[in-house]
This record gives C-alpha cells, structure tokens and sequence, in this order.
C-alpha cells in the first residue's frame, strides 16, 4: 500500500500526527495517564500498522484475535468485544481495495453467500428474539464479507509465503497447546473445543506438510507435532474431532496415492491399541467408555449423548417449519440482554442442537435454508473437483490441497458439532476463510486471478514442490 502514496503525504501524515500527539499531552495530560486511553491508543496504533500491512499480517491478527476471545484464560474476555472490530475493519478495508484493483473475480459462490445472508435476515424479522437474531446475521454478514474480500486477499499472489506461514502458525499453536495441556491448563476453554481445532484445521495442515517434502529436519519437526496434535485429539475425547482428523489424513494420502503411508498409520494404530489392551486392558476399557459411549449407557448406543439435542432441533423444526427460530437462537431462550451485550454466544440464547446442520434448518427453516444447502453443495463440488485432481496426478504442492482437507474435516465435523455457522467460534472464522479461498484456487475454476503457487500438471513425486507460474 505505501508504494501507491507519495513520499511527501506520508511525511506530512507522519508530522500531523505528531503535532496532534503534542498538543493533546498539553492540553489534555491526564489522558496520558488513564490506562484505558492509554490501551485505545495502542489498539488504534496496532490496527494502522495491520492496515498498512494489509496482506502481510491482517489475516492472521483476525485469527488470533478469535482464538484468544474463545480461550480459558484470562486474556479471553477482553477479546471478546474487540474481535469483532478486526473482523468489520477488515472486510470494509479488503472491500476497498478490492474495488480499487478492480481485478478480482465474484461468481457465484460469493452470489449464494449473499442471498444466505438476506434469507437469515429474513428468518431473523419473524424470530421471537429478532435483536440477538440480528446480531448473528450481522456476525455472519461480516465474516463472509471478509472471506470475500480480505481473506481472498491475504492468498492470491502470495499462495506460497502464506501457506508456510500457515503451516509455521499451526505449528507453534499445537506446540503451545500441547505444552499448557502437559502443564495442566486447558487452554481451549473445552474438550469439544480442544478436539474441533485440532481435528478440523491441525491435522490435516500438518500432514500436508509432512508429504510437501521439505528438509528432513522440518518434516520431522512436522511428524512429531502431527503426533502431538493426534494425542491431543485423542485425549480431548471428543469423537467428532478425532473423526475429523482421522478422516482428513486418511483421505489425504489416498487421494495423493501414499497407501503406503495410510496402511503404516493404520498398522502403527492398532498396534497401540493391541499393546495397551494387552498390557493394561482397563485403560482401554475407560477410554472405550468414555470416548465411544461418552460415558453414558451402552445399552442406549454410541449416539446417546446426540439423541437429546437432535430430538430438541427436530421439536423447533417442526413448531417453526417455514422461517424458524431465527439464526442461532432456540423458540425458549433467555438472558438475551446479555447476549445484545455481549455480542457472543450464549448458552441460553443461542441453539445447541447437536449438528450445524439441523441447527441451521431450525434456526432459519426450510425456506431459509436453502441458499446455504447450494453453498455446502458448490463448496463440496470444489472440493471433489481438488480430490479428482490430487487423484490424477498425486502432486501435494497446489494451494487448493490443504483447503480441501481442512473443508472436509470441517464438514464432517459439522454433522456432530454445532459451529459451522456460529461466526464468534474461531474455527467457524478459519473454517470460511479458507472456503472463499478456496473458491478461487480449486482446480477447473475459471476465475480473475489464477494462483501462482500452482503444481503443473506433470507426474512427479507428491514432494516436489511446484516452481512459480
């Protein structure tokens, strides 16, 4: 951005500035002393300097500024308010400059994550709770107008820095949380919690990393933190997350043809589980109970724990077929003052059906939900036409590959959680993010700006990383 202004509006910016800075510490001293000045001018300072670096840091800051709002520690709460300043400020700055380049492609992806918004403001007019109902529809607007613009704009012509820092952030995150987690904090607030992040975006991001095939020592750093991240997911207890990393790896060597790979993964699993059966059996009988049966009643099956939930959305569903009960809210919540406050989810107000996908079917109803069954359905078109891809010539290095593992594990950890359209959840931010990306790179795309960090098609080993187009 500072190679478009003139060196002499920056130097007079810069002087303005200081003469302002002078004059209100004569004026007005005690705004120097008063730390919550003091913080909002540091916040006001920090969020110039992500704007000037726009694609460089911008994306990240969002991302980081979700997870510390969604952490158990005590940083949390002062993150919960501002998260939603990054998010608006991004997407209208990224709107901006969109428009001022005047070379990015809109389709029709972007046009079915519109009419989704305008068809849950809809819902949102006849809820029993329309403030809260509004709020989400806000949340939701902003993060899917930044996935079209900001997030689009952190990738596109810088697909290889941004994907190694991606992968350089998931790692020092897993190391982070693995070393809070032997310490004894759970830093992630929930076992849920725990297992969506590492199940969802970890895992896949990882393995990814390990077949890109770098210099042995940072695939073995990767091996051992893809380790790490599998223990975290397995002791989180959370089914839906070790599914979801289970599923994402699996479906990611088979796809690039390392069958190899996924029958030495598979053999090294159960000769773990074998040795610890052997060995100290009542470790796996506890684990059997707590993670299969969530230690309920096995009589009742292994989705007991989901029926209650279930049996609830079904209930809403079927009072408010046509609109529903509003985006994110249930037809008996409470508290909603302090949801309006708060800006965040509530367990009180907001639906815990069990399932992203029957709480956006109660939250929005059957006539609101199907701009976003077209949007899962060209997301998973994407997808499939990347897995084709991978299929066909077995290469690792193209951007659209991590996108789609991350997708798929989102998605079929969707089925169980319900995160995938509660936009104050940090994955759900992550998870969006990357599906406008993805819209752009996916194989067979014909779109404005083509990716840069591209494996030709040519059959080479899945560890050849591409040259730049």
């Amino acid at each position: 951005m500072t190679d478009r202004l003139p060196k002499s509006v920056l130097v007079a910016g810069a002087i303005l500035g200081l003469l302002i800075l002078a004059y209100a510490a004569f004026s007005r001293p005690w705004y120097f002393t008063s730390q919550t000045y003091l913080g909002g001018l540091l916040l006001l300072e920090f969020l110039v300097v992500a704007l000037w670096l726009y694609r460089h840091v911008y994306f990240p800051v969002v991302i980081v500024s979700f997870i510390l709002a969604g952490v158990d520690l005590p940083v949390g709460a002062f993150w919960t308010a501002l998260r939603w300043v990054f998010l608006a400020v991004g997407a209208f700055a990224g709107f901006f400059i969109v428009l001022k380049e005047r070379g990015h492609h809109f389709g029709l992806f972007h046009a079915v994550a519109l009419f989704s918004v305008l068809f849950a403001l809809v819902s949102a007019a006849v809820s029993r709770y329309p403030s809260v109902a509004l709020l989400k529809v806000l949340s939701l607007f902003l993060l899917f107008f930044y996935g079209a613009t900001g997030a689009r704009l952190a990738v596109i012509g810088r697909e290889k820095r941004f994907f190694n820092g991606l992968l350089i952030g998931c790692e020092i995150f897993v190391a982070v949380v693995g070393v809070l987690h032997l310490a004894g904090v759970e830093a992630m607030g929930s076992a849920n919690s725990l297992g969506a992040v590492m199940g969802v975006v970890c895992a896949p991001l990882l393995l990814w990393g390990v077949l890109l095939g770098d210099e042995p020592f940072v695939q073995r750093r990767r091996w051992v933190l893809y380790v790490a991240c599998m223990f975290l997911a397995f002791m989180s207890h959370a089914r839906a997350g070790l599914a979801a990393a289970l599923l994402s790896s699996g479906l990611l060597c088979l796809a690039l043809r390392k069958y190899k790979l996924a029958i030495e993964g598979s053999i090294v699993i159960l000769i773990v589980v074998a040795a610890t059966a052997i060995f100290q059996p009542e470790v796996i009988t506890s684990l059997f109970s707590s993670v299969v049966y969530k230690g309920g009643d096995q009589e009742l099956g292994v989705l007991a724990s989901r029926k209650s939930p279930w049996r609830a959305a079904v209930d809403n569903i079927h009072d408010h077929p046509w609109f529903g009960t509003g985006l994110g809210t249930t037809a008996n919540g409470a508290d909603v003052e302090e949801e309006t406050r708060k800006f965040s989810s509530s367990m009180n107000v907001t639906a815990e059906n069990g399932s992203s996908y029957l709480a956006i079917l109660s939250g929005v109803g059957v006539f609101g939900v199907l701009p976003f069954a077209l949007l899962l359905i060209l997301l998973l078109g994407m997808v499939f036409r990347t897995l084709n891809w991978m299929r066909k010539y077995g290469i690792a290095a193209h951007p659209a590959v991590p996108l789609a593992m991350v997708i798929v594990a989102g998605l079929a950890h969707a089925g169980f959680e319900d995160w995938l359209f509660a936009p104050g959840y940090y994955v759900c931010v992550f998870f969006w993010s990357l599906a406008f990306v993805l819209a752009d790179v996916a194989p067979g795309r014909v779109s404005g700006l083509a990716p840069r960090w591209h494996a030709k098609p040519t059959r080479q080993p899945v560890g050849a990383v591409a040259p730049s187009q």
